[in-house]
């Protein structure tokens, strides 16, 4: 879609170190999103993750994934205002190591989408091979309320 802005930023809240996009490739709203994210080996988790062979940790390559769907969902006029959160991940595969250079496609389709919340379905790759994928589920809070993004409030 030419009319809607490619940064990241414009549409999700994460910041650095969080964000995990470099840049958005396509963005369909409501439906699906794309973008791209090259780790440089300077990243804060690589000194820990692991010394001698940096590797990209899975649970990132899956946020990652996470907020190319969080900008399919937030493009969506609808969901303005609103934040997704985790809920959920299902069926995780972990099938590729990342290491520091490699460029991960990312891509999230929605498959499920609502007023309360959804599902979308995920992967990273990297030269066309799977790194990650799932089924991510998510709630939508509203994101100038603080109570609303307890997920076990009494």
């Amino acid at each position: 879609m030419t009319d809607l802005s490619m940064n990241p930023e414009d549409w999700i809240p994460h910041r650095a170190p969080f964000l995990l996009i470099d840049r958005l490739i396509s963005v369909e709203p409501g439906v699906r999103a794309s973008g791209e994210w090259t780790p440089t080996g300077e990243e804060w988790f690589f000194r820990g993750h692991f010394p001698g062979r940096p590797t990209t940790p899975g649970v990132l390559m899956l946020e990652a994934v996470a907020q190319v769907g969080a900008v399919a969902v937030l493009s969506d006029e609808r969901f303005s205002g609103r934040l997704p959160l985790f809920g959920g991940v299902e069926n995780a595969r972990f099938r590729r190591q990342v290491l520091p250079g490699d460029t991960l496609l990312l891509e999230c389709e929605m498959t499920r989408l609502s007023a309360r919340g959804g599902k979308g379905h995920g992967r990273a790759s990297v030269d066309g091979q799977v790194a990650v994928e799932a089924d991510l589920l998510f709630i939508l809070a509203d994101a100038s309320d603080r109570k609303s993004t307890r997920l076990n409030s009494s």
